[in-house]
């Protein structure tokens, strides 16, 4: 998978982008509502087991810095439906970044993969899930008490999807 926006070259990874990628994974504040922050070793295996190779995976390179930005996640889970999922570095966050890569990636998912469906799900009901409702996505059903936070508090797992015909119907209006 590969594809551009107006900022960035979403990509497959690269084992250049371990720096990058630290300072993603490795700050408290973007990974308050996934895991604790990863350490290098961490960071370095999760690059190695979850991104090098995996379809997909997908790096966000900043197209003027050169430096990747985000971690982006495009994974068929049953025929023609997707779960997608994102993570940003923090220095970039309400700049639009996320907005972008993911607005192409869902268009990447259903016209050139021919999904169905696009699946997300978050515990974070504010921001995430605030961009899940800007892409179109519908909240489709709430799991309470079905996670642990990295605090190790059990929290509600929202659930959202998006249908083919739905992004092709507000596309079409814009």
């Amino acid at each position: 998978m590969r594809f551009e926006t107006e900022r960035m070259m979403v990509r497959s990874f690269q084992e250049g982008d371990l720096p990058d990628l630290q300072e993603i994974l490795g700050d408290a504040q973007t990974m308050v509502y996934m895991e604790p922050p990863y350490t290098l070793e961490q960071t370095a295996r999760f690059l190695q087991d979850f991104c090098i190779g995996r379809k997909g995976a997908l790096a966000a390179e900043d197209k003027a810095s050169g430096r990747v930005i985000g971690y982006l996640l495009c994974n068929e889970i049953q025929d023609d439906i997707y779960e997608i999922g994102w993570i940003f570095n923090r220095r970039i966050w309400r700049q639009g970044y996320a907005y972008e890569a993911c607005c192409s990636l869902v268009d990447y998912a259903f016209f050139s993969l021919h999904a169905h469906k696009l699946l997300a799900e978050t515990i974070d009901p504010l921001k995430s899930a605030g961009l899940m409702r800007k892409l179109g996505m519908e909240l489709e059903g709430v799991q309470r008490g079905q996670v642990k936070d990295n605090g190790g508090q059990w929290v509600d797992l929202y659930l959202y999807g998006l249908l083919r015909e739905t992004w092709e119907g507000s596309r079409r209006q814009k």
